[in-house]
């Protein structure tokens, strides 16, 4: 199985191109550049280093939040183009599954923190174990007090990685909580990660049409927020 996945979520923009879990082609900015603009150049690349066409593709994958609210609609948005555009299915993958997929290796606990503002983040926590992962929770948007009380009595090492880390394990430190620190060519999100989740959801037959494909916010986005604060005020 040929799957070509997206990852816009954060800042970094990556794309990817695997087959039956092994990767052949990857690409990955993190130059500050919209993702807009350098999303399908480094899409284009892979086609071109690998010698594929997109019609050799058997899903396109996608990493469809939670996230950045602009990165993850671009994405989907190109994921869904390009599904519609060749008929090929699609897979929606959880930004923190693909996270976790990242450090599978490290046997214990899996924190998954993306930054959400305001002393929250973005949330999943897994066990790994000889290479396996086990979802402990939902995705969710958390507070970090919360988080460290969910943390506090669990023996299991734990590992913490994405965009949030730092901020999760600065937190963690500070009430006596130890954490590892993913290593620094893991910690960030990556396309690569979001293809092998994908293979995962084939396996399990949650493959989806591009018409589905949808992105995952956790909560609404800014404006919503402030135009809802706004009606509330106004029928005060």
């Amino acid at each position: 199985m040929k799957t070509l996945a997206l990852e816009t979520a954060a800042k970094a923009v990556s794309a990817a191109i695997t087959e039956d879990g092994k990767v052949l082609a990857s690409g990955y900015q993190d130059t500050g550049l919209t993702h807009s603009a350098t999303l399908m150049p480094i899409v284009e690349g892979l086609f071109k280093n690998t010698g594929l066409s997109p019609a050799d593709l058997n899903v396109v994958a996608v990493s469809a939040g939670p996230g950045s609210f602009t990165g993850v609609r671009i994405g989907v948005s190109a994921a869904k183009g390009i599904a519609f555009a060749l008929e090929k299915p699609a897979a929606a993958v959880s930004t923190l599954a693909a996270l976790a997929r990242n450090v599978a290796f490290a046997d214990g606990l899996i924190v998954c923190a993306m930054d959400a503002r305001r002393q929250q983040v973005y949330n999943a926590l897994f066990e790994a174990k000889n290479g396996q992962l086990t979802r402990l929770t939902p995705d969710r948007a958390i507070a970090l007090a919360d988080l460290a009380e969910e943390l506090r009595n669990d023996p299991r090492p734990k590992t913490v990685v994405g965009d949030g880390a730092r901020l999760c394990l600065d937190f963690m430190t500070e009430v006596d909580i130890f954490c590892h620190l993913a290593p620094p060519h893991l910690i960030m999100q990556n396309a690569m990660s979001v293809a092998l989740e994908a293979e995962v959801l084939a396996a399990e037959g949650k493959l989806i049409s591009a018409q589905e494909l949808v992105p995952v916010y956790l909560r609404p986005p800014q404006a919503e927020r402030l135009r809802a604060r706004q009606e509330a005020a106004q029928k005060q």
